[in-house]
């Protein structure tokens, strides 16, 4: 067997790696384990101290690296920024007790129990105070990234992570004889010149490179590329590149929405190749053969009574720290599990800090081995707590959400007729649709029955195959159908009530921007025509680019049947892209809105700004910068929130907004039925009347009398 083993050839060993990959959740589902675990078991077994399969070769040393620096960039870019503002008091807790704890505890024991010197326990208690998130994935699985646990839990880590390496530098320098004032006053001004300059620079270039370029592979690599950036960057300043990884994440998490395409991609590419080769490559690194070796060093008390004395007291510190913590913020039991879970597990991180004592000569094999061995313990531990404590908060939100879930009647029409605005629309649902429902899009194209009926059915069909492949990027299913009709707007409205639809996202008209055709063909007829949601938006830029989103919200809109769903998809929408959304609006109103986001939605960054009088609409509009989104919740003739000011909105757009970005809501409201017809009240509404059209024909030719006259 040692001619065949082990496998050299590259082809061999990835294919290896990709078969381990592929069986190692599958095994271990059936032994109801979670599969990380699979993942470093396997690396032991195929590894040099087990069967030596495989050698762990450069690419090990590679795609490791590149996994584990993907685990704290998921980790900051998955992150609830404004959960982190909020929680920011508690993480500083948790971060000061999860480090002290078992730095104190395992210091303690490594001096009077293991005699170990002060310096290499010193070294010790930071490998067992540091921790590294490689139970994260479980929590992405179950798709608890935003919790306020995951929060505060990942916020720690990298606290934890960070004062680590801080003491791990000072004794570094105290060795070396580099620790004076002008030591930490370097480092400091490292540190904080590090952080300042990549939050400036991967703002600016990530806004403009979005901007500019929407090819989803340069993108990609565009974010995989500011990741490795700012992680050497940060290794340069002398702090681990894995911090720096997190901090790109964190800067990065503002222009890269949860629903998007490219977190698709960011998150698959890496689950299915660099985390597995992470997992894989520290299992490899342990040997169990050590706990049967008699020590090298006689004044040790031996490899199996260090690794239980580490795992027992570092893990002992994090529990108590975890558990502590928990109560302290009132928190349930389950998120202290969670707490415990994502902070006990001990990786390459603790390996890197090992390897420096080795290296001044402050620590031996045996604790090197120890440490390896007690990663191995750590892992199962951490995967199998979180692993339960995610299933246990999951199943106690959904008891808590599901009456939710079974009255809400969402289903999403996306008529399409313009390529250009084809991306927009479906990245408008997928940011404003109900994730637990799980529920699909329905696109429409609707073409005109007449004789190039065939061709335009041809084209239309293209045009939602497009949609489809759009929206499978972000893992949304869509019906669509190419609809003939006489006439667009009635096409439309069969097709909401055939598929028994609860709202419409269209795009506004695009090849002519005078007032007149302000609505285009047939949106009039449209949102006149039904009394349910109808969403008309344009955006030139990427949703995650925006700044804010600025709503105009009318007097009396609180008693419309829409209030609370309009609402509803507004925030959906600012916490996905993570912006800021600015409610403008009468205080009855904005009360209302205040209780239901404070309720609901209490991580999304809401402002409100009074607005006594519709006519302040103008002065929003012409203070509404290129960078933010102007949404106008407007109202149909004759319900509760109309007002004669309404009629207005084409012309008041067109002359007083600059901006390119805007949205006009019509909420639900009570109406007649989507086909109710009468002489009284006809489905069609000319968008300006006779008498509106001679007054504007009136004062153009009054204007241009005055410019004669003066001229």
């Amino acid at each position: 067997m040692s001619e065949y083993f082990p496998i050299t050839s590259p082809t061999m060993v990835f294919f290896t790696v990709l078969l381990i990959i592929l069986f190692a959740p599958i095994v271990m589902s059936k032994l109801r384990i979670p599969h990380i675990i699979g993942m470093v078991l396997a690396g032991v077994i195929i590894g040099p101290y087990g069967f030596n399969i495989l050698e762990r070769d450069a690419s090990f040393e590679l795609f490791g690296r590149v996994g584990l620096l993907y685990i704290m960039f998921l980790a900051g870019i998955e992150m609830d920024l404004q959960g982190l503002k909020n929680d920011i008091r508690k993480i500083g807790i948790f971060s000061l007790a999860s480090f002290l704890t078992p730095f104190i505890m395992m210091y303690l024991a490594g001096v009077h129990f293991l005699g170990y010197s002060s310096l290499a326990s010193v070294i010790l208690s930071c490998v067992m105070a540091a921790n590294t998130l490689i139970a994260y994935p479980i929590v992405a699985r179950f798709g608890l990234q935003k919790h306020t646990t995951t929060t505060i839990s990942v916020g720690a880590s990298m606290t934890s992570l960070l004062l680590a390496l801080i003491v791990v530098t000072a004794v570094e320098g105290s060795i070396l004889g580099g620790t004076g004032v002008a030591f930490w006053a370097l480092f400091v001004a490292k540190f904080v010149l590090y952080c300042a300059a990549i939050q400036y620079f991967l703002r600016i270039a990530t806004r403009w490179f979005l901007r500019s370029y929407s090819d989803s592979v340069m993108q990609y690599i565009f974010v995989l590329g500011m990741m490795f950036f700012s992680a050497a960057i940060s290794e340069f300043i002398g702090i681990d590149g894995i911090f720096g990884a997190f901090f790109s994440g964190l800067v990065l998490n503002r222009f890269i929405p949860q629903v998007s395409p490219l977190m698709n991609r960011i998150e698959f590419i890496g689950n299915a190749i660099f985390i597995p080769y992470f997992l894989i490559g520290v299992g490899m690194l342990i040997n169990i053969g050590l706990l049967f070796e008699p020590s090298s060093n006689p004044t040790s008390v031996g490899i199996i009574l260090t690794v239980v004395t580490i795992v027992i007291v570092g893990t002992l510190g994090k529990a108590i720290a975890a558990y502590a913590s928990c109560f302290a913020f009132r928190l349930p039991w389950q998120d202290g599990h969670l707490m415990f879970g994502l902070t006990s597990a001990h990786a390459a991180g603790g390996i890197a800090i090992v390897m420096i004592g080795m290296k001044l000569n402050i620590m031996g094999d045996d604790m090197l081995n120890g440490v390896v061995i007690m990663i191995l313990f750590t892992c199962i531990i951490s995967t199998i707590v979180t692993d339960y404590a995610s299933r246990r908060i999951v199943i106690t939100d959904d008891l808590r959400q599901r009456q939710d879930k079974n009255s809400d009647d969402e289903k999403i029409l996306i008529p399409v007729k313009y390529p250009e605005t084809c991306n927009t629309l479906v990245n408008l649902a997928a940011m404003m649709r109900n994730r637990d429902l799980n529920r699909g899009l329905i696109a429409l194209n609707v073409v005109y029955d007449d004789d190039d009926a065939e061709r335009n059915q041809m084209k239309g069909h293209k045009l939602l195959e497009s949609v489809v492949s759009k929206a499978a990027e972000s893992d949304i299913r869509v019906e669509t159908q190419v609809r003939l009709a006489t006439n667009i707007a009635n096409g439309i409205k069969h097709a909401f009530k055939e598929f028994d639809c609860s709202e419409i996202i269209m795009g506004a008209h695009i090849h002519d921007n005078s007032r007149r055709a302000f609505w285009g063909e047939f949106a009039q007829s449209v949102f006149n025509g039904l009394s349910r949601q109808i969403i008309i938006t344009r955006c030139t830029q990427p949703f995650s680019t925006l700044s804010a989103m600025r709503i105009a919200v009318p007097s009396r809109a609180e008693f419309e049947p829409g209030f609370y769903r309009w609402l509803e998809r507004l925030s959906r929408m600012a916490h996905n892209i993570g912006c800021r959304i600015i409610f403008h609006g009468r205080v009855d109103s904005l009360n209302l809105i205040d209780q239901y986001i404070s309720h609901r939605h209490p991580n999304v960054r809401a402002e409100y700004v009074s607005m006594p009088k519709w006519k302040g609409l103008i002065d929003l509009m012409e203070n509404t910068t290129a960078n933010e989104m102007l949404v106008v919740v407007t109202a149909r003739k004759g319900t509760v929130s109309y007002k004669a000011a309404l009629a207005n909105l084409p012309e008041e757009m067109t002359e007083h907004y600059k901006g390119t970005n805007y949205m006009i809501l019509f909420p639900d409201q009570f109406g007649p039925a989507p086909d109710t017809m009468t002489f009284a009240e006809a489905q069609h509404t000319e968008q300006l009347s006779a008498y509106h059209e001679f007054i504007l024909w009136w004062r153009k030719q009054s204007r241009r009398i005055r410019k004669m006259v003066n001229g």
